[in-house]
């Protein structure tokens, strides 16, 4: 027996730091422990731009959010999870607050608030253009202070542990030493983040491979709706960082290489002076990433050196008030495209940005599998169904990081029993495993980063922003090479300390894993809806898809089953904007 927790918190973004709060929070007794392949301030939470949306101000209602986040989902969230959200959202702002998190002030004196993509209401709390990476900080600087928070920094969990029908811990290697150790827990928490390292531009950092919704998978829970991955239209090339929603929100405008605002021919409306909400630059994600696909097909982008691009037009703002308000923008232009959006256009293009499908939970971040939770962008409870607004995932991790904490806080009391020798066996089953597939893996033929590219292309093409049952079953077959090719991957590095080729293969296990789930939900599903656009069939039906996808591992092919969205006050509509 090496290490035993109450609770075990598997990543140490936003998500996770909040959950261990929650726990801490609910019982100083119980014993939290916090496992992260990186040290917390370097997860992918800091990255986070623009703001975080939740009801403040008086002209503003929850009802309303509530409506923006179901249209803007197109009809395919949970409706009592939304409501849930919207409701804790504005008192876990105001909780950060109070620990510390430096929100952007009105000239009154109060919080300010900037509109986002298809909100219809200026919500959109904001630190400038930093935001994520405030809340970080005042979230981590939180959690140091209970003294009942065990930190595992720079450890990468390999498999979950389940006996008796509930999970009981975790392995992990320990990334210093390559130890591989078992941990124990009555309850643990999956908060990893997302995937987009399955695509070739992503606004996502490296080290979002998918980890927790393929350790779900593996341990026999579903991952939900994971056909809906978001592109942000603003991503900047080479390199995919992000060009936060806030420089829209701000009055930025994008023009095609006529200098044309090309959104007004895709309904988005009149090219009116902006910013105007749910309208134009201010509509949702989905729609401006496939406007730029059409943009594309009439020949009207410019074409670059990384690809076809449109520009973002800053330059009206002004230099006074893109140094106040957007001042990581220009930073990151600046430095990585070398030019000052004051005087210059910014090239962007559509990346993949957000998974809005994850690890099948229920408002408690609780999934099928006792003992086992998850939050933030690697759970799917579901609120932001076939399209996320922009500003709803940073109050997301907030709200259903603390119920999960708190879940399996109370999960951890009430189960105190553990099966240490059975547990014990389960590791060394698992360091047989990594000693087999990978450790001796020297004469392997396969190299791990060809496998890593095919597998991205086969992403981009076949289940890129539109996609047709051709491309999907194609898809679908290399990935099932690729499970077949990658059991021969060879390994140069026989190492222990600090092995990150080992590492990078156990990733890319994972990310197969997730991208299959993705390529075959997207196959099944025959409609068009958010983020899911398919060209063979173009039109939402309701009568077949008003579902949840389900896709469940096995030893083939994910197994794809369904499960009605929840409907309580919202009935499907039309999805309009621009009006």
């Amino acid at each position: 027996m090496e290490r035993e927790h109450d609770v075990l918190i598997v990543g140490g973004g936003g998500a996770g730091l909040r959950a261990a709060i929650a726990v801490a929070e609910r019982d100083p007794r119980l014993d939290v422990a916090i496992v992260s392949k990186v040290y917390p301030m370097r997860s992918h939470t800091v990255a986070a731009e623009g703001g975080a949306a939740a009801v403040i101000k008086p002209n503003d209602s929850l009802d309303a959010h509530i409506e923006d986040t179901i249209a803007g989902a197109d009809w395919l969230a949970d409706q009592d999870a939304v409501e849930v959200f919207v409701r804790e959202a504005p008192r876990e702002m105001v909780q950060l607050e109070h620990w510390g998190c430096p929100w952007s002030r009105a000239p009154d004196g109060t919080v300010a608030v900037r509109p986002f993509g298809g909100m219809r209401i200026a919500r959109t709390w904001f630190a400038a253009d930093k935001t994520g990476f405030h809340m970080l900080h005042t979230l981590f600087q939180t959690a140091l202070k209970y003294a009942s928070i065990t930190w595992y920094h720079e450890w990468f969990v390999t498999r979950l542990l389940v006996e008796d029908g509930r999970c009981q811990g975790v392995t992990a290697l320990e990334l210093r030493t390559g130890r591989l150790h078992l941990i124990a827990a009555r309850a643990v928490i999956l908060c990893t983040g997302g995937a987009g390292r399955i695509y070739p531009f992503t606004t996502n950092g490296a080290i979002c491979t998918g980890d927790g919704m393929a350790l779900a998978y593996r341990a026999g829970v579903p991952l939900k709706d994971m056909e809906f991955v978001q592109y942000h239209p603003t991503g900047l090339p080479p390199t995919g960082i992000l060009i936060t929603e806030a420089a829209r929100a701000e009055g930025g405008v994008l023009i095609n290489k006529d200098g044309y605002r090309y959104l007004q021919d895709y309904g988005l409306g009149p090219a009116e002076p902006w910013p105007r909400l749910r309208a134009m630059e201010m509509g949702p994600r989905d729609r401006l990433s496939q406007a730029f696909v059409h943009e594309v097909r009439k020949g009207r982008t410019v074409r670059g050196p990384y690809g076809d691009v449109v520009h973002l037009d800053l330059r009206h703002l002004g230099e006074a008030t893109i140094r106040e308000r957007l001042p990581f923008v220009r930073e990151l232009c600046l430095h990585y495209a070398g030019l000052d959006p004051a005087r210059e256009l910014i090239p962007v293009r559509p990346v993949v940005h957000y998974m809005m499908g994850g690890v099948d939970t229920d408002v408690s971040g609780a999934t099928p599998l006792p003992g086992l939770f998850a939050a933030g962008e690697c759970a799917c409870v579901s609120i932001n169904g076939a399209n996320r607004l922009g500003s709803n995932s940073l109050p997301e991790l907030l709200v259903f990081g603390a119920r999960a904490g708190a879940a399996a806080a109370a999960f951890a009391l009430e189960h105190r029993d553990l099966r240490l020798s059975a547990l014990a066996a389960q590791a060394r089953d698992e360091e047989e495993r990594l000693a087999r597939r990978f450790r001796r893996a020297a004469a392997g033929s396969e190299r791990l980063s060809r496998l890593r590219a095919v597998l991205t292309q086969t992403m981009e093409e076949g289940c890129g922003i539109y996609r047709d049952a051709a491309g999907l079953r194609a898809a679908c077959a290399t990935l099932a090479d690729l499970r077949a090719r990658c059991t021969r991957v060879a390994l140069d590095d026989p190492s222990h300390v600090y092995n990150t080729e080992l590492v990078a293969a156990l990733e890319f296990n994972f990310m197969l894993d997730v991208a299959e789930a993705v390529a075959h939900s997207a196959l099944a599903r025959e409609e068009s809806r958010g983020s899911h656009q398919r060209t063979d069939f173009p039109r939402r039906d309701d009568a077949r898809f008003l579902k949840h996808t389900l896709a469940f591992a096995t030893d083939g092919p994910p197994r794809i089953a369904y499960r009605d969205v929840v409907i309580t006050r919202w009935p499907p509509a039309e999805r309009v904007y621009g009006g």
